[in-house]
């Protein structure tokens, strides 16, 4: 993985020292297309890695929707990007970040496409912008004999999996349970998966990284100083750099693992057991994770013969023997039977956690592909108390009003109660029961429809008010939520960006703030939640500035 040479070095300053370089009368797409070719020194036929609404509408679409997840960003009336560049080398990204500054664009960076509000992938800001896309960097190198790998950012998380399974069938890494995340962005929000209990967060075993800053130049960890390489790991993407790669520490995982989904419905006695199950969930064996989905299926008798299904959905590192005893002493209530425990291998876990079907091969995990693409919006909670039974009959009764309604809860303790809330941007740590992930979906182009859900969602939100974290509030930045607050200049000052930071990341939001007005004082790196500088202030009638 090249370095910053003295070539580019001296491109730089040449783009930079003749501004006159482009004709006047050229496009800005030429223009942009010329810069990144002259001061990257890698040339490249505009078709293979540079996609306009013009030049090629059909290519450029497919790529823009390769890998968003919420079609409500993928509108008609939703700004689409002026460009869509694909880097095929690192210089291609240093000569983007440079490229960019000069002509005046914005960038959005994209390593996988889940962002849920799609600001990775649109603006909705003034100027004209160009999405950076990492997708096509995505080599994964695992050393075994050293427990590392380096992942390019454009590698998805189920990628990373397959490459350390094939060197090793007793090593693993702790992040997302999607496999087509993307390993990029995914980290730059704490990256939770079904081995956090054991061995907390993707972001708390990753060993260095690679970054573009704001100047154009590669920085490792060393180069970069250890306050820019506390934020990136989990202080959300697209406000310091970009990411180029990670290096990951590897964790070990046993030969078999067990998994089980165990449903229950309302009439199974699902409240009781729910309940029971946040008295447990953060204090039983972290070897096991966990999760609750809760939907609305048929049956039951209830509104439209509908009910809430709770959906038991876990991973345990170790035999379906011992996992028997574990649940036997901390949740017989659950009726957890030999039947219903499935042993495999880790990699295999992996695709059953994600959903695929079973006896998919794993080489599956080599295409990427989301399994999920909705119109939809999601929300998110953290909680440190268990919701009373007359809550949780109140949430449910709220679920049922709703067409196709999601909740995931998932558990907490072990390791991740083990480190210190500011030991990275990610402070959901000591106290935490589990995490609320509220998903509302529709299947159709409708703005009818969309306003309906939505404020069905809001409604809930606000209902949850009372069972949840306060002072603040908290929410996970991966589930990014512009209902919190957002910004369209991209310039928010710091007591305006308090509203989403401080409930994204606690006290850390405001270190956050001094890593951001050090490494990028000009806030080039920007989007609706980004993190501020400590030099944007409010000047009349609403505009921003930064002095």
């Amino acid at each position: 993985m090249a370095t910053l040479n003295s070539a580019f070095l001296s491109l730089f300053l040449l783009v930079l020292s003749t501004p006159a370089a482009f004709s006047d009368d050229s496009s800005l797409n030429e223009k942009f297309y010329q810069c990144i070719s002259n001061t990257s020194g890698v040339s490249i036929p505009f078709s293979d890695a540079f996609f306009t609404p013009k030049n090629n509408a059909s290519a450029f679409t497919a790529v823009l929707e390769s890998t968003a997840q919420n079609l409500r960003c993928l509108e008609p009336s939703v700004q689409k990007p002026m460009i869509i560049f694909t880097p095929l080398c690192e210089a291609h990204v240093q000569a983007a970040v440079v490229c960019a500054k000069q002509l005046g664009l914005e960038l959005r960076l994209r390593s996988g496409g889940h962002d849920y509000e799609g600001v990775s992938y649109i603006s909705e800001m003034e100027s004209p912008f160009v999405i950076v896309d990492l997708a096509r960097l995505r080599e994964v190198e695992v050393d075994i004999e050293a427990n590392t790998a380096w992942a390019q950012a454009g590698a998805t998380v189920g990628e990373v999996y397959y490459r350390i399974s094939e060197k090793s069938k007793v090593h693993g890494f702790p992040a997302g349970l999607c496999s087509s995340l993307g390993i990029g962005g995914h980290i730059t929000g704490g990256a939770y998966g079904a081995m956090m209990r054991k061995y907390g967060l993707g972001a708390d075993n990753v060993l260095d990284a690679r970054i573009v800053d704001a100047n154009g130049k590669i920085l490792d960890r060393e180069s970069m100083g250890e306050d820019l390489f506390w934020a990136i790991r989990g202080g959300g993407g697209g406000s310091f750099g970009i990411i180029l790669s990670w290096k990951l520490r590897l964790v070990p995982v046993p030969e078999t693992v067990t998994v089980f989904t165990v449903p229950k419905t309302l009439e199974q006695g699902a409240t009781k057991i729910l309940y029971k199950w946040q008295n447990i969930a953060d204090k039983i064996d972290e070897d096991l994770f966990m999760r609750v989905e809760l939907s609305v299926v048929k049956g039951g008798g209830g509104l439209a013969n509908r009910t809430v299904q709770t959906a038991y959905n876990a991973l345990f590192l170790g035999s379906a023997d011992r996992l028997l005893k574990v649940m036997e002493q901390s949740f017989p209530e659950l009726g957890l039977t030999k039947q219903d425990s499935i042993e495999m291998s880790w990699i295999e876990s992996i695709l059953y956690i994600a959903g695929y079907p079973t006896n998919t091969s794993p080489e599956v995990l080599l295409d990427g592909k989301s399994l999920f693409k909705n119109y939809f919006k999601a929300k998110s909670d953290f909680v440190t108390q268990p919701i009373p039974e007359t809550g949780l009959k109140g949430l449910f009764k709220r679920l049922l009003s709703e067409d196709s309604p999601l909740m995931i809860w998932n558990p907490y303790g072990g390791m991740m109660a083990n480190i210190s809330e500011s030991a990275t941007p990610f402070p959901h740590r000591k106290g935490v029961i589990y995490k609320i992930q509220y998903l509302t979906l529709w299947e159709t182009l409708d703005d009818d429809a969309a306003a309906r859900h939505i404020n069905w969602i809001r409604k809930l939100y606000r209902y949850m008010t009372p069972y949840v974290s306060s002072s603040p509030r908290q929410a996970y930045v991966n589930y990014r939520d512009l209902d919190l607050g957002s910004d369209k200049s991209g310039n928010a000052t710091v007591m305006e960006a308090s509203a989403w930071g401080e409930m994204y990341y606690k006290d850390n939001f405001h270190r956050l703030v001094q890593v951001k007005t050090k490494v990028d004082p000009d806030n080039f790196f920007r989007h609706e939640q980004s993190i501020p500088t400590l030099t944007a202030t409010v000047i009349s009638r609403g505009k921003r500035m930064i002095h």
